[in-house]
């Protein structure tokens, strides 16, 4: 079943347009990655699924629902942080958890307790006594504290420290095992490679790609670094079909490996080479091909 299905969406303010035409499926039980750079309409997005906005066209629905006219019953079931999120200046994590945990008719003090304890947060500091760091932290507790079936997160790794970023990347991993749903907004690839099963890359308001982190990286090249013996002459040497040589500098070769990773190390093995390099899938460059 998806937990989130998103058919020809389009929403405009006015003359301009936020998203367009956007189709996507969330599987349930996924880590969904949600790529594009600041203003490419992630976040235009993630208000219409919250029922924050009312799309112009298309529908945005969560586990089968609409997201406009049943927003209040889907709320029930999603855990949210928005990308600016604003907090009452008064406001303490030990009385924001027990807010929420009346407006959700549950207890969450045990929970919030537990996780304000796991991101280092002091459950009586005000919020306007806070660093950003702590605001965001705080947000989390709330979006993660009643354990929700659908998890959907704006920048949220935003002024955490990289330690911090881990704990909630273990928390996602651990709802995600169990069967939840995490959609991810980011403009960073690192998190999104680091942390998502699957992508969705988003540019001026339409999706330009959708796939699984496998199926990107079976598509990246890959970059290769080949030293030569000293008895070589690698200047006389022909580079095979499959390796693209774009550097040549005294005994070392620069390359894009082209074809599969067998072949080079088949080619290679016939060669007067010291030392061979092969790195990671090249993602980055793959990403970039969709922004220039």
């Amino acid at each position: 079943m998806s937990a989130i299905v998103i058919e020809h969406l389009t929403k405009r303010y006015g003359r301009r347009v936020g998203i367009d035409g956007l189709s996507l499926e969330v599987p349930e039980g996924t880590l969904f990655g949600f790529l594009g750079p600041n203003g490419s309409g992630k976040t235009t997005t993630i208000r219409v699924l919250m029922g924050l906005l009312r799309p112009t066209a298309g529908t945005a629905r969560i586990f089968g629902r609409d997201c406009w006219r049943d927003s209040p019953r889907i709320k029930v079931e999603v855990g949210y942080l928005p990308g600016d999120l604003r907090l009452y200046p008064w406001l303490t994590c030990r009385d924001a958890l027990r807010i929420f945990g009346r407006v959700r008719g549950r207890d969450l003090t045990v929970a919030g307790g537990d996780l304000a304890e796991d991101f280092g947060l002091e459950p009586d500091v005000r919020v306007r006594s806070m660093s950003r760091g702590m605001r965001q932290k705080l947000g989390l507790i709330l979006a993660l504290a009643h354990r929700p079936k659908v998890l959907i997160l704006d920048e949220p790794t935003a002024a955490l420290d990289p330690l911090v970023q881990e704990k909630l990347f273990r928390h996602l991993r651990t709802l995600a095992s169990a069967g939840h749903t995490i959609f991810f907004s980011s403009h960073t690839l690192s998190e999104v490679e680091q942390l998502c099963d699957r992508v969705a890359i988003l540019r001026e308001g339409k999706v330009v790609a959708d796939e699984t982190l496998d199926t990107l990286r079976a598509q990246a090249r890959r970059v290769v670094t080949i030293r030569w013996r000293e008895d070589a002459r690698p200047e006389a040497a022909a580079p095979p079909e499959f390796l693209s040589v774009h550097q040549q500098e005294n005994r070392q070769w620069q390359a894009v490996l082209t074809g599969s990773v067998m072949d080079l190390v088949r080619w290679s093995a016939a060669q007067p080479i010291e030392d061979l390099s092969i790195g990671r899938p090249d993602l980055t460059s793959l990403f970039r091909r969709h922004y220039v």
